[in-house]
């Protein structure tokens, strides 16, 4: 809110305005209740001495109806609001679990009645389990094939190997035959866990645990990625081409570089820099940013800070030799 004090006025519950009386910038808060008809006149006297309004929508069904009427208090506070000189509104729209965009519509109509300008007046969420309509939902790239980077890799009594990781983009399922780079063993998924549930299905953002069969927890690490063998299944880098960027280095950075790079959750060591061509000097998997993003991006680490990012633009991979097959994967083959 700037240097320069200001008075703001509320009505309702506490916590909000407690917080940003903690961040600063004002000198007085009014106060005054909302279901209390007896305090009208408290409300008025502080809404005449202050700079902004914050606005409480009771947003519920029923209450926004009774709020909005035509003897609602919703429309009161704002058109007292306005009438004694508060040209600055934020309107907070609390308990919102179901209409944001239709009450945002509706009280901007009213707003732009009483003479506010709905443009420059904020409507902030503040209180909704649910969230429908507040913001929009990511993209998951399911249709993609599948792309799992390892986080750890478990062997639990009673079940077996048990590898965890998040899915980044595709699905993986129980009975799939999978892949993982860089080393190309391939193998099948017996079943899939999210919260100690069984999943038909795991889908992109999911957090998952998932057995497989005939695999040792010695034969897979963190940062190996799990793969559809059967759609573009993942494999070793042997070099890449990456736009960096450098954000803080003490001295020059020519061929023989070998800082640390950090793509999803692999660690390795790198070869070259420079557009830059990297050769890693460790098996990984990288992909390249415009097909799979989460695997696309990487940061450089020298003297424990973060040295540059990039984004990689293409890739050459090796084709694995020698790779383990499980025998539950040879017979799906």
């Amino acid at each position: 809110m700037g240097k320069e004090s200001h008075h703001i006025v509320h009505w309702i519950s506490e916590s909000p305005w407690a917080l940003i009386y903690k961040l600063g910038g004002m000198t007085t808060v009014m106060r005054g209740r909302k279901e209390a008809a007896d305090e009208q006149e408290n409300m008025i006297t502080g809404t005449s001495q202050a700079d902004c309004a914050v606005l409480i929508i009771d947003s519920t069904t029923g209450g926004f109806e009774a709020g909005i009427s035509k003897d609602g208090q919703t429309r009161e506070h704002a058109l007292l609001a306005f009438t004694l000189g508060v040209r600055q509104m934020i309107c907070c729209c609390n308990k919102v679990s179901f209409w944001y965009d239709e009450i945002v519509k509706e009280v901007s109509s009213y707003l732009k009645k009483v003479g506010y300008n709905p443009d420059k007046i904020p409507f902030v969420p503040i209180s909704g389990f649910e969230g429908d309509n507040m913001i929009e939902r990511a993209k998951r790239p399911s249709d993609k094939p599948l792309r799992l980077p390892l986080q750890d890799v478990y062997k639990i009594g009673g079940i077996g190997t048990v590898p965890v990781g998040r899915v980044e983009t595709g699905i993986i399922k129980p009975g799939m035959v999978v892949t993982f780079g860089p080393t190309g063993l391939t193998t099948e998924v017996k079943s899939v866990e999210m919260h100690h549930e069984a999943l038909q299905e795991a889908l992109p953002g999911d957090n998952v645990g998932f057995n497989v069969k005939n695999v040792a927890v010695k034969d897979l690490k963190r940062g190996f990625v799990a793969s559809n063998s059967k759609d573009d299944p993942a494999k070793e880098a042997a070099n890449f081409t990456a736009q960096v960027i450098i954000m803080n280095h003490p001295g020059q950075i020519g061929n023989g570089y070998a800082p640390v790079l950090d793509c999803h959750t692999s660690h390795i060591a790198n070869g070259d820099a420079g557009m830059v061509k990297m050769i890693p000097t460790k098996p990984m998997v990288v992909e390249t940013f415009s097909e799979y993003p989460p695997l696309g991006r990487f940061a450089v680490r020298d003297m424990r800070q973060t040295v540059a990012v990039g984004v990689i633009k293409s890739v050459e991979k090796k084709d694995p030799s020698g790779a383990k097959v499980t025998k539950s994967a040879a017979k799906k083959k």
